[in-house]
């Protein structure tokens, strides 16, 4: 496959007889670490599948627009690479991001291509703990400890909350008219902690969700009037839909749970500011895969499903931690709600990730799904 506006670029060493050397691309393509094949103009002309899965972008969507388009650099960075052009230039731990997400940090290589003037490969060094398209945590042993709690106080819990309340409503037939209110704010708190420990429950439940195809569109259309009609009558809500995006592989109730959650986040995060909005946007991405199970394989999560809202945003030291159980932005929030959606799109065999994107910045919570069917890819 020849470049754009370019003859093949050879490997260096002489072929065998008959035998011909690998072109640019296919050498490209071979590349274990994302890499970009930049052309004179600071076009993209070639990108591998490693770059596709850390621009989350198709190769087509990348080859073509400027590099700037894809990835940006720190100024200091980006003019050195300007003055060093056509001479190797190696960066490490470069704050590296673009417009769809991507906040890491990152070694990256410089490197001109022999006899052909202007023309350079950029290779990214992401390290382990990167997250190419915003914050995913990893469930681990923090998180396993506080959901074997959160079943714990569920089972103790909640049986002397009954008792509580029963006496309460009894107290409230015998004491003076003005004695009253105390013991209806006894009733109160204990039917909130009984919420509370409802959704501790549901957290904590370990039952396999039986997946099927469904077409995600009604879910989101069922939630979103849901949402219009209660929590967010004051916070418009516009869907921008993929008219293409085919059946994904999803539990349905657990879907709307998610989307719901996730639109009441939106609203209260939204809510009292200029002009509140949330926005639905779903869309079909390439080259994004997680790890199967048991660890063997790759599992392609090409359903994208988005929910952006213009609010603030949360609190730097609390970014990190928003999957977390009991870790919430609201006084009055028990800090279960992300990390059931956590725990629910994991069920589904998919990720979500937060970000802060865009200018001016939106919060942006980003769900990647299976797509049904044998040939999901």
């Amino acid at each position: 496959m020849a470049l754009p506006g370019s003859r093949l670029i050879r490997l260096t060493r002489k072929p065998a007889s008959g035998e011909e050397a690998p072109s640019a691309s296919e050498l490209i393509a071979a590349l274990p670490v994302p890499t970009l094949l930049i052309n004179p103009e600071g076009k993209v002309a070639d990108a591998n599948a490693a770059a596709e899965s850390l621009l989350n972008a198709s190769r087509t969507a990348i080859i073509g627009k400027p590099l700037d388009a894809h990835v940006r650099f720190p100024e200091n960075i980006a003019a050195l690479e300007r003055e060093r052009a056509g001479s190797p230039l190696n960066a490490f731990d470069v704050q590296i991001s673009n417009d769809r997400g991507m906040k890491l940090l990152a070694d990256v290589a410089f490197s001109p291509v022999p006899d052909r003037p202007g023309w350079r490969i950029l290779a990214i060094h992401a390290g382990a703990a990167a997250h190419p398209m915003g914050n995913r945590r990893e469930q681990g042993s923090g998180a396993r400890a506080a959901m074997g709690a959160a079943a714990m106080l569920a089972h103790e819990i909640k049986n002397p909350l009954s008792g509580i309340s029963g006496a309460a409503q009894l107290l409230e037939r015998k004491v003076a008219p003005e004695a009253r209110g105390m013991t209806r704010l006894i009733r109160s708190e204990v039917d909130r902690i009984t919420s509370l420990i409802d959704r501790m429950e549901s957290f904590t439940d370990p039952r396999p969700l039986e997946l099927v195809a469904e077409n995600i569109y009604p879910v989101l259309d069922h939630a979103r009037e849901l949402a219009r009609h209660g929590f967010a009558q004051d916070v418009e809500i516009r869907a921008v839909y993929d008219p293409s995006l085919p059946m994904a592989l999803v539990h349905r109730d657990a879907l709307t749970q998610i989307v719901l959650n996730l639109l009441k986040n939106a609203a209260e995060a939204s809510a009292g500011g200029h002009e509140p909005v949330i926005h639905i946007v779903t869309a079909y991405r390439h080259g994004v895969s997680v790890p199967d199970k048991d660890g063997k394989g790759r599992r392609a999560l090409p359903i994208e499903l988005c929910v952006i809202d213009n609010g603030p945003g949360p609190a730097p030291e609390v970014a990190d931690h928003l999957f977390e159980p009991f870790v919430s932005t609201k006084r009055s929030g028990g800090g279960l709600g992300l990390a059931l959606v956590d725990k629910l799109v994991r069920d589904m065999g998919g990720i979500i990730q937060f970000s802060r994107e865009g200018t001016p910045e939106r919060t942006v919570f980003r769900l990647l799904l299976q797509r049904a069917g044998k040939d999901a890819q």
